[in-house]
């Protein structure tokens, strides 16, 4: 038994064996172990934290985005609003300009209308002056004299006007 070659084999395997145990290796691989998968745990961890980060950012991001959407649709709505108010006051005011200038228009010809109508009257009064003056002069130019014709063509205007 001592010259089989299986014998020493074993012997020094359960030698190694227990001089790796004498030394503590299996602890110190159980520890290596441990740690590692500490690590990894601790790293995992990490991710976990930086993914939920990352998911409430996009969240929160995505939250600003449809608020952001919301008041640009809003300042697009009152922009119109208020463009079709500014259009309506527009209009009125043109109608309200366009109605005030047809009525000075309208003022103006009646005007010029009267001031026709006085120069047409005016002349009027003239011609009939000058001839009924003519007339009368005719009339009177041997019987009463000049001055009964100046004094009744006097008369005659002031009453004609």
């Amino acid at each position: 038994m001592l010259a089989n070659p299986t014998f020493w084999t074993g012997v020094a395997f359960f030698l190694f064996l227990g001089l790796l145990v004498w030394m503590k290796v299996p602890a110190a691989l159980g520890k290596t172990l441990d740690d590692r998968a500490d690590a990894i745990r601790k790293e995992l961890d990490q991710a976990r934290r930086l993914r939920e980060e990352a998911q409430d950012l996009l969240a929160d991001y995505q939250m600003k985005q449809r608020q952001a959407e919301e008041e640009a649709k809003a300042i697009i709505e009152s922009a119109k609003r208020e463009a079709d108010a500014l259009k309506i006051e527009s209009e009125r005011q043109l109608k309200e300009s366009l109605e005030r200038r047809s009525k000075i228009a309208e003022e103006k010809i009646g005007r010029a209308e009267a001031q026709a109508i006085a120069e047409v009257r005016s002349a009027a009064v003239e011609l009939a002056t000058a001839a009924a003056g003519k007339v009368l002069a005719q009339r009177a130019a041997g019987s009463t004299g000049q001055s009964l014709i100046d004094q009744s063509i006097r008369d005659l205007k002031g009453k004609l006007n």
